[in-house]
């Protein structure tokens, strides 16, 4: 894990507007951010455009890496489905429009999954035909494993990227996920790591993760029980060469200065470098 590859993600601070919140990253050391699409969006509906949101991240020298707004909707009506993958494929166009080239994203579930018999390969087949769409953005999808009542380990994220057969298709890896689902240490391998597209940094209360909350119990990386250092240079071992964007829930740190916020997770980034 490199210095020159850390990022934060902008859920981690509270902060009056975008400008605040960019001006202290900047001052924090981060040179990328990732952002909560939804903060992008009430800017512009502001009257701002996205030529007004490049120019402040050129002001402070900062560079967007990624962005999440929505889950796809794989099973919901094909009405649902529609207006759903139209706004996905729109995020895909702003984030690259703003330079990103990952967008989180996590999938939902059949109302009825005895009745389904391959869910897997369901949401394989929709992220397939949505990654044909945005092609030309540049821009992966990143699964995020347990943000979907199926794809609920490294494991089965990685499998819906492989069937998908798509290289704009990938896996989001959040230590806080790793802890609060059933994967294990020995998934984090030659085999699921190609598809590994991005990182989330944070670490964990010391509790089981079936009793934990994958929000609301993270602490900042070397306070928790998770062994990061492990799990980088495994990935890293793996081939992994992406960002590490922190992405906290923390209402301690919500409740300081965005700068004050942002210098106290950069700093705790720093041992693992």
């Amino acid at each position: 894990m490199k210095k020159s590859r850390l990022a934060i993600n902008s859920v981690s601070t509270r902060h009056a507007n975008l400008e605040e919140a960019l001006a202290a990253y900047r001052r924090a050391g981060f040179k990328f951010v990732e952002f909560a699409l939804s903060q992008v969006k009430e800017y512009m509906e502001e009257g701002h455009s996205v030529g007004d949101v490049r120019d402040m991240l050129n002001r402070y020298g900062l560079r967007c890496v990624g962005g999440f707004q929505r889950p796809v909707v794989c099973f919901g009506s094909a009405r649902e489905r529609k207006a759903n993958h139209r706004l996905i494929a729109g995020n895909a166009r702003l984030l690259s429009e703003l330079g990103a080239t990952t967008m989180v994203v996590g999938t939902d579930g059949p109302k009825d999954p005895g009745k389904v018999k391959d869910p897997v390969g369901d949401i394989a087949r929709v992220f397939a035909a949505l990654a044909r769409e945005i092609k030309d953005t540049g821009v992966t999808m990143c699964i995020e494993f347990n943000w979907s009542p199926v794809v609920k380990s490294l494991r089965t994220a990685a499998e819906v990227a492989r069937r998908s057969r798509a290289g704009n298709v990938g896996v989001l890896f959040d230590p806080a996920h790793y802890h609060c689902t059933p994967t294990k240490f020995d998934q984090i391998n030659a085999e699921t790591v190609p598809y590994i597209k991005h990182v989330h940094v944070d670490d964990m209360r010391d509790k089981p993760g079936e009793l934990s909350n994958c929000n609301a119990d993270r602490v900042l990386p070397g306070q928790g029980c998770l062994d990061l250092k492990a799990i980088f240079r495994t990935l890293e071992k793996h081939g992994y060469r992406g960002y590490y964007a922190i992405e906290m829930f923390n209402d301690k740190l919500w409740a300081m200065s965005p700068t004050a916020a942002a210098r106290r997770m950069y700093k705790s980034l720093l041992p693992y470098c």
